[in-house]
């Protein structure tokens, strides 16, 4: 991933300090990793940080030194979780709300979920503790598809399909365009399959009041090639070396990490 350089890179506060993380995986003694800072040679998720103070999470974060991307060796865990109604997709909730973290057993490490999914709304959700993969999985230029089944207020018609198929104007732009067919109709509703290249917050919801047909159930049935398949509601499942393989190809991070282009 191509670095960018910033003169101000925010400096965090928490986590292990960057020239740490550097010597931990052998490149160099932390002294050295220092002057690797200092000299431009380091960057954190895309952006080139050169001041000492920087603390990343290594579980997470994705530290690259001269071009390429390093890592600490600690056990990665893949789940794939149905997330239920009514909890959020954030480690910790101001508001004193259920989690999904507090619905997964300790593995113990550090797992985070990749994206989110509204407080209200239900479906697949990978968590990990794969910082690399996961910042790629989410980030805008791979496109990672994601399947929704979408309950809306009214029946749609051709032109409000053709508005959300061809993209939406809101706030941050215009959105990309989606994949839209109707499942089935019923008399005040009709439900939808809706597969998005992106991400924006309530993306869903605010696509479906900009047509006239308000958003009454979200439920993400795929996340790239992943499905729910049997899972229910709460349940989850460790992702197969198989189905790792695949996520990591997506994101072209099997072909960087080996060599081969």
């Amino acid at each position: 991933m191509k670095a960018v350089h910033l003169e101000d890179t925010p400096v965090d506060v928490k986590g292990v300090r960057l020239q740490k993380v550097i010597a931990q995986a052998g490149l160099a003694s932390r002294r050295a990793a220092e002057e690797m800072i200092r000299q431009g040679r380091v960057a954190v998720n895309g952006r080139v940080v050169t001041t000492l103070g920087c603390c990343v999470d290594p579980g997470r974060d994705e530290v690259i030194v001269d071009g390429k991307t390093i890592s600490i060796a600690e056990k990665k865990v893949y789940l794939l979780f149905y997330k239920p109604k009514l909890c959020v997709t954030t480690l910790k909730d101001p508001q004193g709300r259920q989690t999904v973290i507090d619905l997964i057993p300790d593995f113990g490490v550090r797992l985070f979920p990749v994206g989110r999914l509204d407080y209200d709304a239900e479906g697949l959700l990978l968590l990990t503790n794969d910082g690399l993969l996961g910042n790629r999985l989410q980030h805008p230029r791979y496109g990672i598809a994601k399947t929704y089944e979408v309950k809306v207020q009214g029946q749609p018609d051709a032109e409000a399909l053709s508005r959300l198929r061809s993209g939406i104007v809101l706030e941050e732009g215009k959105t990309a365009p989606a994949e839209v067919s109707i499942l089935r109709l019923l008399p005040k509703a009709g439900w939808l399959r809706i597969v998005l290249h992106q991400g924006w917050y309530r993306q869903i919801k605010r696509m479906g009041e900009a047509v006239g047909h308000p958003v009454l159930k979200i439920k993400r049935v795929a996340y790239g090639p992943l499905t729910l398949g049997k899972l229910m509601p709460g349940a989850f499942r460790t992702l197969s070396a198989k189905e790792v393989r695949r996520l990591y190809q997506l994101v072209q991070l099997e072909e960087e990490q080996t060599g081969r282009k």
